[in-house]
């Protein structure tokens, strides 16, 4: 069993801890990070309750990998939120999807790689991470707690004989 103590000092930058040590690895590594936001829809050419228009509190899992700055960051947890806040959740946040997004039937499957497109878009726009090789990897989209659609990067780069 662990012993908890107080600490009698905290550590201090340039006495105890060197710039240089922050890093402490060169490996890629993967942050995630989870939102939510309110939006209606409605389904075309489809039979059952999606027919008709209904919202969704929906959660996005967004998973991004970079190599490390020099202190051991790979993707700031508050930037995937501002990048997330202007790629997806101010053009969809209580908003209708059908108005809002490109012409398409409004299901998970779509939405997706729309919003993959759209994060992926924003996170190359930032220099400091394409430099570092910085990618998104996963985005997951839950409709219901229980009910999602996911969408990883190799099934992005694969070529697509169905579009």
């Amino acid at each position: 069993m662990s012993e908890y103590h107080i600490p009698e000092k905290v550590q201090i930058f340039g006495k105890d801890i060197r710039k240089e040590q922050l890093k402490y690895h060169h490996k890629r590594t993967a942050v995630t990070k989870e939102f939510t936001f309110d939006a209606a829809h409605h389904l075309h050419l489809y039979e059952g309750k999606c027919k008709s228009l209904h919202g969704h509190t929906y959660k996005v899992k967004i998973t991004c990998s970079a190599y490390l700055n020099e202190i051991g960051i790979s993707i700031d947890f508050g930037d995937l939120k501002k990048i997330f806040q202007e790629a997806v959740e101010e053009k969809l946040d209580h908003q209708y999807l059908n108005n809002v997004l490109p012409p398409m039937n409004t299901t998970a499957e779509n939405m997706v790689v729309w919003m993959w497109e759209e994060i992926e878009n924003r996170l190359n726009q930032q220099k400091d991470y394409k430099d570092r090789g910085a990618r998104l990897e996963e985005l997951v989209l839950y409709e219901t707690p229980k009910s999602y659609a996911t969408m990883k990067r190799e099934w992005m780069e694969e070529e697509t004989d169905g579009k």
